[in-house]
């Protein structure tokens, strides 16, 4: 009694009061510590964009994906969440206010405290890990390496004190011909960085198939891009050359060539020489038109995908929004339902023999995807800057709890249920 007294204390006084059933569902985690990820099945893991930028934050780069045309001020920027800071050591102020006057402040990536806050987050609720981002189109400037080499450094060691997996993904739009062997350069430097090939050193990284695992994002899609099937390629045989497993991300009508998708056949030579398959969901659909076509579309992808001797990560999102930037400002609002449509396709691709699942996105405020800690009482409206609130009926946490839970069913820690979890011991 007295040891578990003790325990609860320590709790406490790490990580605050807060609500009683949140509590309850932090000290119900495992210890922190260092653990080993060997493939990427059974686990639930997200994307991680980690581009943000203020003021003052040391890199530079002023207010960073949060601007609008003219900056960052009401009736001017890019994001539609917006984030809840409590619980970060360092935050911004911002020219928005709250309807009692005070300042909304935010967050930026390039703090160190703040991936650790949110790899806590990862530890605390149950998401087994991330997939860092690295965008071509930024890390070829200078400024941009620096920043997500920095967030980077940051991800690695959150990872390890918190025992999550970590995967680099490249994400190709905006990339010319000729950065493929910059990719593959950059990749062979961040391998030799971290160790990433040694599995005993690096436990955190994700391994799949025997080999470290590279993402690489956006090929096959049908919207102009300047590389090719010809760059892909390249990129693909030079990293199992490395001596990596590679998931290709890829538009979500992948398997029919049609849609969103190139149609040429080649895009299906390049998947089979992958380990690993991920379409692109996002604003595809929402509650109302996911069931059945594209739940029925996750289970012909599962069955391909095993025919074709490839695994095959489906993915979720809990909601879209573009409404705050400029050239998209009239398109269409996908609602999150207070969680019922994450829930819906989550359980959904678990139903239909899912062994992975990839969730867009841990910090996406852009596009109103991420599944992070955002506010409920969101900064005043102005036309331009009219945000998208958490809805008050819900914890700020539910997103995170949900992918927790999946993640327990997806191993078979827990029975699958499709009805939304009451979170209730």
């Amino acid at each position: 009694m007295k040891k578990s007294f003790i325990s609860l204390l320590f709790t406490l006084l790490l990580f605050g009061t807060g609500r009683a059933d949140d509590l309850k569902l932090r000290y119900a985690r495992p210890a922190v510590g260092k653990k080993s990820y060997d493939s990427y099945k059974g686990l639930v893991m997200a994307g991680y964009q980690g581009w943000f930028n203020a003021p003052d934050d040391g890199a530079n780069r002023k207010w960073h994906h949060y601007t609008g045309p003219n900056g960052f001020r009401p009736g001017s920027c890019t994001i539609d969440l917006w984030p809840d800071v409590s619980e970060y050591e360092k935050t911004y102020s911002t020219e928005f206010r709250f309807a009692d006057g005070t300042p909304a402040r935010t967050f930026s990536s390039y703090d160190a405290s703040t991936v650790d806050t949110h790899f806590r987050w990862m530890w605390e609720y149950g998401l087994d890990g991330v997939f860092m981002q690295r965008f071509i189109s930024e890390i070829r400037g200078k400024s941009g390496l620096k920043h997500f080499n920095k967030v980077l450094d940051s991800a690695m060691q959150a990872a390890d004190k918190y025992g999550r997996a970590i995967c680099v993904m490249y994400d190709l739009s905006g990339m010319n011909p000729g950065d493929e062997h910059f990719l593959l350069a950059d990749m062979a430097a961040l391998a030799e960085r971290y160790a990433i090939k040694d599995h005993t050193k690096n436990p955190s990284y994700l391994y799949h198939n025997g080999k470290p695992l590279v993402a690489v994002w956006g090929v096959g899609f049908d919207d102009g891009r300047r590389y090719g099937f010809d760059e892909a390629e390249t990129i693909v045989r030079g990293l199992k050359a490395q001596g990596f497993s590679v998931m290709l991300g890829v538009p979500t009508f992948w398997q029919t060539l049609n849609g969103d998708t190139l149609s040429d056949p080649r895009l299906h030579e390049l998947i089979r020489m992958c380990d690993i398959v991920m379409p692109w969901f996002v604003a595809r659909y929402d509650e109302d038109t996911y069931d059945p076509r594209f739940r029925q579309l996750v289970c012909d992808n599962i069955a391909w995908a095993r025919a074709n001797g490839v695994d095959y990560a489906p993915l979720a999102f809990p909601g879209f929004s573009w409404r705050n930037m400029p050239e998209n400002e009239n398109s269409v609002q996908i609602p999150r339902n207070k969680g019922s449509f994450f829930w819906k396709q989550l359980a959904g691709a678990i139903e239909a023999g899912a062994e992975m699942i990839y969730v867009a996105m841990f910090d996406e405020i852009d596009e109103g995807t991420a599944i992070f800690k955002c506010t409920h009482e969101v900064p005043v409206p102005a036309p331009g800057s009219t945000f998208v609130p958490i809805e008050p009926e819900i914890g700020n946490d539910l997103y995170l709890r949900l992918c927790g839970e999946a993640a327990r069913m997806l191993r078979g820690e827990k029975p699958l249920d499709m009805q939304f979890p009451s979170f209730q011991e």
